[in-house]
């Protein structure tokens, strides 16, 4: 079919039935439209074999259509740590229908926020998910931008759009969880204090365990990694030969923490209870399994790519979204 022939967005409209306009709206993705105008222009689409014109459209609204999930950690942790392969699936489902392409950008958190600001500057997106940032650098250099952005955890500037796990609850549930297990001295492998994550799972902590009359101190800082959770378990159980439970703040630190105890002689959960953070695939098959707490990051970034695609198409949504997690009781606890 030579391209004087191809079929055009009026083609699509008319047999879709519907207006110009919302053919364009529902090829654009960016204006919500009716379940079933939306059936009707995408079977014309299928049908007519209809192929947006990505230049012309682009020039006319000023758009590329696509946008970026920045996640400021290493490539090493990205692929190794099951949380982001699942987060950016859950990315790719929000946009599935709109038409627009979801690529992925990291950054070493090292670098500090300049590589990740150029490309969130650059014309390469329409918009942004940002993903396990680092501090409040970033999140405040984009604050006074117009391009949309919507952050998976909290940015700590006001004024950002943002969705998040209730931590401080979670944590505190998995607390008392070791608490009713009969647990005398527990301790905790926090995430990084550089993360919201991080510093609210361990409020929670403390607060669960001054609420039952007993001392948080007990700590050792992790880095969300297998190795990170081995060397902070090694340490703290090193130390304190009386802890008898740890809530670890990532099912991967946890796993490095179960690993630490059999170095150390320690059984569990029969010398040793553990509790994780996020439910992800490690806690089904770590030996024994872990209990821990629900985090879905599927859910979270289909969540933040929702919240993205009413922003681009000119709408607030509300926020933030805090969702719940619940405890997966499994062997370790």
């Amino acid at each position: 079919m030579s391209e004087r022939s191809a079929p055009t967005l009026d083609d699509v409209a008319r047999a879709a039935g519907v207006s110009r306009a919302t053919a364009s709206r529902v090829i654009n993705g960016v204006v919500p439209v009716s379940k079933p105008a939306s059936e009707a222009v995408r079977r014309a689409v299928a049908m007519l074999g209809y192929r947006p014109n990505v230049a012309a459209r682009a020039l006319v609204t000023r758009r590329v259509g696509a946008v970026v999930v920045l996640v400021p950690e290493t490539e090493e942790r990205v692929f190794s740590d099951p949380f982001f392969p699942s987060a950016y699936h859950g990315a790719l489902e929000a946009f599935r229908h709109s038409g627009i392409h979801v690529l992925l950008s990291m950054a070493h958190p090292h670098d500090g926020v300049d590589p990740m600001l150029q490309f969130f500057q650059s014309d390469h997106s329409d918009g942004a998910i940002v993903i396990s940032h680092h501090g409040q650098d970033f999140a405040r250099a984009v604050a006074a931008s117009s391009r949309p952005v919507v952050f998976v955890g909290n940015p700590g500037v006001p004024g950002l759009a943002y969705v998040d796990v209730d931590h401080v609850k979670a944590a505190a549930t998995a607390t008392r969880h070791l608490l009713d297990r009969g647990a005398r001295t527990i301790g905790t492998i926090t995430g990084p204090m550089d993360m919201s994550a991080g510093v609210e799972r361990l409020r929670g902590f403390q607060q669960a365990l001054a609420a039952a009359g007993r001392s948080g101190h007990l700590i050792a800082e992790g880095d969300f990694t297998f190795a990170g959770g081995d060397e902070a378990a090694y340490g703290l159980l090193s130390h304190h030969s009386d802890i008898d439970a740890l809530f670890v703040a990532s099912d991967l630190m946890a796993s490095g923490a179960i690993r630490a105890a059999e170095r150390l002689g320690r059984r569990v959960p029969d010398d040793l209870l553990v509790v994780g953070f996020d439910d992800s695939v490690i806690a089904r098959q770590s030996i024994p399994t872990l209990t821990t707490m629900e985090n879905r990051p599927d859910v979270l970034a289909r969540t933040a790519g929702q919240m993205l695609l009413a922003k681009l198409g000119g709408h607030e949504p509300e926020s933030p979204v805090i969702l719940d997690s619940r405890l997966v009781r499994r062997e370790s606890a």
